[in-house]
């Protein structure tokens, strides 16, 4: 039975460093020389595609090479699950955090690197006058966090400022986003997209960080929000409009989207079942040529001719004759031709309907005017976004409808604006749609998600973070953080969306998590007291914590997701888990005494026979191939108890046991 110590890799977050540098190697093995990379060797391996000059197009501020650092520490910290905070915990597979979403971020690597489909985040804009959190020290941010929440002692530091006094207030605002737009980026499926409101202070800033992080090629969109603002104010120009800069993780691999702008008219094309557009197209791109239309061609009128003609376009060279909608001799007619390739495939085919290059019905047809126009069949997902987004709701009606529930809350954004960009970037059909919203404010990403679910039948997941920062003084809110109060927000929709939408059997809960350092004590071998270190060392899991703490910060190491199915069974008097379908099997029990060893390990392997064959039956896959088997190292009795339980579970196969 393996030990799994605390330097061991997946006892830790994901080791970000560690990865890139096993990419590059797989790449360029020979750039490495006794584990180190020379440089001069990779220069020479990447020929021409090396920037050498020291003056580069770019934006650099101080504290650049420190903010990147930041993304690439693994974090020291877990997640501990609130089910007396949660709603229908054991169905549910949306997720609340409450942390510092850089920690969050760093924990969710392993779990959920290139599984999200949207992450969508607004962020505290940067006024230069307003507080804004979220202020890494670049130290240990674990316990940085705790001290700032109150959860431990510390120097008072407040949670931070970007007023103009600092003297850097953008520098502070860019070196809070980029580490988290990084690890975001890890996340996102390779049809992902990224979606930050922002307004005018930073957006070209932030487009000079996004175009570094996800590369200028995958910018897809600047979206411009008509917010419906104040024209009342005083500024000498009436600002009305906030931003949503879009980028995509690998733009060809990005589908275009299924959604109809909200504003434009039920009378417009867009809704006819049809496309049809004349094909006679003359000029540089499309130079006259003849073409002959056979016989049968179908005309758009029942009965008619047409004279020959060169004074307009087409140029007609016979006499067109048409009866019953179809022509009754040859016809050659003369122009330049938009898709001359398609109609001749089309004459080809007996002028039957053909596919075009997208799949589309296409066929064609002769007018009475001797033009040539071309039809398809428009598609049942036919998208068209626009760049400009116009009402969908306004910062003050949102707030007046949250102080209603007793939510008060500063420039909330409207939620069907986020419903609406939900159903421009996810679809509704599968549960692999995970929308993720690391700056979650009052929650009105994880309100829009139920509510676009509702509407559309959807099954999409959200993962929300917001930091428990305290309410501001003077507030009328009964919530003691902004974390307590989306939580009581998120509860509140979800009743909301139930009652309106009785018919809907969709997942309307979320489990609650909050962050709080690991659950295994540190080994201090400069500990003053060196006796009670090693004592300390026995077990060295903190004793306030308990099983579904330790079973959670397992599941995160070990890169399964937080809404894995678990079941649980008593065995040998002891609860034992079965995670991911057999992907993990655990028992965190306290104590496994001899006799305890036996009925234990043979109470496992029958469980493992009976659960397999049940899955693949309901054509489920496991999270993990091979099995862990995993067990609480001080639990066990003597070096008896623990060979005599690995050595039963190995003579029936499961030999990937392991002990924290």
């Amino acid at each position: 039975m393996k030990k799994i110590e605390p330097n061991d890799p997946e006892s830790r977050s994901a080791d970000l460093v560690a990865g890139n540098l096993e990419a590059l190697r797989g790449l360029y093995p020979e750039a490495f020389t006794e584990g180190k990379i020379d440089f001069d060797v990779l220069r020479q391996l990447l020929g021409g595609s090396v920037d050498e000059r020291e003056e580069r197009f770019g934006l650099n501020w101080h504290g650049k090479r420190q903010a990147r650092q930041l993304a690439l520490t693994p974090s020291t910290g877990t997640l501990r699950p609130r089910r007396a905070e949660s709603l229908d915990w054991e169905a549910t597979q949306n997720v609340f955090i409450e942390g510092d979403n850089l920690e969050v971020l760093k924990l969710l690597q392993k779990s959920y690197q290139g599984t999200v489909k949207l992450v969508y985040i607004d962020p505290p804009y940067n006024t230069g006058g307003t507080d804004f959190v979220y202020p890494d020290q670049f130290r240990d941010n674990i316990k940085n966090y705790l001290m700032l929440t109150g959860q431990v002692e510390g120097d008072g530091t407040r949670l931070g400022t970007n007023s103009e006094a600092s003297g850097r207030f953008h520098t502070a605002w860019l070196n809070m986003m980029l580490p988290r737009l990084k690890l975001a980026r890890n996340l996102l499926r390779e049809d992902g997209v990224l979606l930050v409101s922002i307004n005018d202070i930073e957006a070209p800033a932030l487009r000079f960080v996004l175009d570094e992080v996800f590369g200028p090629e995958n910018f897809l969109c600047q979206f411009v929000w008509n917010n419906e603002g104040n024209i009342d104010q005083q500024s000498k120009i009436k600002g009305v409009h906030e931003y949503v800069l879009c980028y995509c993780r690998s733009l060809p691999s990005f589908p275009a989207p299924r959604v109809i702008d909200p504003n434009i008219e039920e009378s417009s094309k867009l809704f006819n079942d049809q496309i049809e557009n004349s094909i006679t197209k003359n000029g540089p791109a499309n130079p006259p040529s003849r073409i002959v239309l056979p016989v049968g061609f179908p005309a758009v009128f029942a009965e008619g001719s047409i004279a020959p003609r060169t004074d307009a376009w087409p140029h007609i060279h016979s006499q067109i004759s048409v009866r019953d909608g179809k022509l009754l001799y040859p016809a050659e007619l003369e122009s330049g031709w938009s898709s001359r390739n398609l109609l001749e495939l089309f004459i080809k085919n007996g002028c039957s309907p053909i596919q075009d290059s997208g799949g589309k019905e296409t066929w064609f047809a002769l007018t009475a005017s001797g033009a040539i126009y071309g039809y398809k069949r428009r598609s049942e997902d036919q998208g068209h976004v626009l760049s400009v987004i116009r009402n969908v709701g306004t910062t003050k009606k949102t707030s007046n409808l949250l102080r209603e529930w007793g939510v008060e809350f500063s420039f909330p954004k409207p939620v069907f604006l986020v419903q609406y960009l939900i159903s421009i970037f996810t679809n509704p059909d599968g549960a692999s749609e995970l929308i993720v919203d690391f700056f979650a404010g009052s929650g009105t990403t994880a309100e829009a998600t139920l509510r676009q679910n509702a509407c559309d039948r959807g099954a999409r997941r959200f993962v929300a973070v917001q930091l428990p920062q305290a309410m501001p003084l003077g507030s009328s809110s009964r919530y003691a953080t902004l974390a307590e109060m989306a939580i009581a927000r998120i509860r509140r929709a979800s009743a909301e969306v139930r009652a309106e939408n009785p018919l809907f059997a969709g997942d309307l809960g979320f489990r609650v998590y909050r962050l709080d350092a690991t659950n295994f004590k540190p080994w201090d071998p400069q500990s003053s007291d060196l006796g009670n270190a090693l004592l300390d060392a026995i077990d060295h899991i903190k004793p306030d914590r308990n099983e579904a703490d330790l079973l959670t910060e397992i599941l995160l190491k070990l890169g399964l997701e937080l809404t894995v199915p678990i079941e649980t069974r008593v065995i040998a008097h002891k609860t034992v888990y079965n995670v991911g379908l057999g992907a993990l099997i655990a028992c965190l029990a306290p104590r496994i005494a001899r006799s305890d060893a036996e009925p234990l390990a043979l109470g496992i392997v029958a469980w493992h026979r009976e659960a397999r064959p049940a899955v693949a039956d309901e054509g489920k896959k496991p999270a993990r191939e091979t099995t862990t088997l995993l067990f609480r190292d001080s639990a066990f009795a003597d070096d008896v108890a623990k060979a005599n339980l690995s050595a039963i579970l190995s003579q029936h196969g499961l030999e990937n046991v392991r002990s924290v």
